[in-house]
């Protein structure tokens, strides 16, 4: 089988003679770092070899778990937010039929998202929704005390046990946690949940191939030996004694250092395969967080095409240059689809009869990759064989290490994520919780001021 692919020839052709080639010192130090474990951040480095280290017994644990699941509940809700939640959506999202929600497929329960925000309308609908309903939990927190996820197990937790009643809820309620701290380990331990470790030296936008991303798309009836198996093949193509000029994850840190320090501040993920839409959104994440540092670091946006030409296209074309994009594209797709004659032929669109429809969305993908170029945008362009557990699997750790590396290129830690600290102080005072009596009393003195 052959590996996912990468072509940065469409943006090294924006910069100068040999600049992808002269980061090779940096990116191989900055590799190095990852490897012996001396980068900032060096306590979180769990996932780096993480595909290779996972047993076989240990994935048929997690998918024994997964088949009580399905065997048992009509819906399974995961809550969770940021990396808690993102991996397993964006896997699952890529690999369901896309009218998944209306198809009528007994074998597999409805997988929902829960946990990832605080809007009541949205809260008060889900519970409407699993009335009269089997259905089991997947608590994800390694704290047990993160607010959004918090208040929405706390609810679905009451009413799974009403519904299902205490004894069933045990078997339904998993709790994906620490392995001994924290207040989802006591209720887990209390309650007698079935548990999964959150490894304490992977991070949450790192743990999509921990129980938190591989739990969840077991539950929803895809591969997770086979999502393993394209990422362990992923990390030795990326390792750190793989030749610079072979190796993808160090060319796509060279080449978007590269075109930051030129002046690329944003860059762009697009997609042209709708089923690709919560992989970008893990992208932002992992990026966002790991580089938006020390006032540095390339601000990460996404797009799905063609549906956002229609709207982004012309920003894209013609506004600021400030931006690269990384196209990911699908050379196969899953099914096939004839576009058909029209006698009348009022749309013109005859001369496509016979086409396959995925060949239309190539050539447009081809049209605009050429369009953009010309337009002053680099291009990077990222090829997956097909959409399956095996390539996706490839793409999560091509990402993560290649983050990993450009974030110590960049020189920033690419494993802590201080800003995301600085709104959950000022809710906790404006809600007046216990031990934030003087945060509360300065915010609201300021608030008064600015009245």
């Amino acid at each position: 089988m052959k590996n996912i692919s990468l072509d940065i020839s469409k943006a090294a052709q924006f910069l100068s003679e040999g600049a992808v080639k002269a980061f090779e010192p940096q990116v191989k130090a900055a590799q190095e770092a990852l490897e012996a474990g001396t980068c900032p951040g060096n306590d979180f480095l769990g996932w780096l070899h993480l595909p290779s280290s996972i047993t076989s017994e240990f994935l048929d644990e997690v998918q024994a778990t997964a088949d009580l699941l399905r065997a048992n509940c009509d819906a399974v809700v995961v809550a969770g937010i940021g990396g808690s939640y993102l991996g397993a959506k964006a896997v699952i999202e890529a690999l369901s039929n896309s009218f998944a929600w209306l198809v009528a497929d007994k074998s597999n329960p409805v997988i929902l998202f829960a946990g990832n925000n605080i809007g009541e309308d949205y809260l008060s609908e889900l519970t409407e929704y699993l009335k009269g309903k089997k259905f089991g939990v997947i608590n994800i927190s390694k704290s047990g005390t993160t607010t959004e996820t918090a208040l929405t197990f706390r609810l679905l937790k009451k009413q799974c046990e009403e519904q299902m009643g205490k004894d069933m809820a045990r078997k339904v309620i998993v709790a994906v946690t620490d392995a001994k701290r924290g207040a989802a380990r006591t209720c887990a331990d209390k309650e007698g949940y079935k548990s999964f470790v959150i490894p304490d030296n992977v991070g949450g936008r790192f743990s999509v191939l921990t129980p938190v991303g591989l739990l969840p798309i077991a539950c929803a009836g895809f591969d997770i030996k086979e999502l393993v198996a394209g990422a362990a093949e992923m990390e030795k193509a990326c390792g750190k004694d793989v030749a610079f000029d072979e190796n993808p994850a160090a060319q796509y840190a060279a080449v978007r250092n590269g075109l930051y320090q030129a002046g690329k501040k944003i860059e762009i993920m697009v997609n042209y395969q709708p089923k690709l839409h919560f992989m970008s959104e893990w992208w932002k994440q992992l990026y966002g967080e790991s580089e938006g540092k020390d006032k540095k670091g390339i601000f990460p946006a996404s797009c799905d095409f063609t549906t956002d030409l229609h709207s982004m296209g012309q920003w894209i074309q013609d506004g600021e240059r400030t931006i690269f994009e990384t196209v990911i594209s699908v050379e196969q797709p899953n099914r096939k689809l004839l576009f058909p004659n029209d006698e009348e032929n009022l749309d013109g669109l005859n001369f496509l009869a016979g086409k396959r429809v995925d060949e239309v969305n190539k050539m447009a993908e081809l049209g605009t990759r050429l369009a953009h170029v010309d337009g002053g945008v680099p291009n990077i362009r990222i090829s997956v064989p097909v959409l399956n557990a095996y390539y996706i699997g490839q793409l999560i750790y091509f990402f993560e290490v290649a983050c990993g590396i450009s974030g110590n290129v960049l020189g920033v830690n690419p494993f802590n994520q201080p800003g995301v600290e600085a709104y959950k102080k000022n809710m906790f005072a404006l809600l007046d919780k216990p031990g934030y009596e003087a945060d509360s009393k300065a915010i609201k003195e300021r608030l008064a001021k600015e009245a």
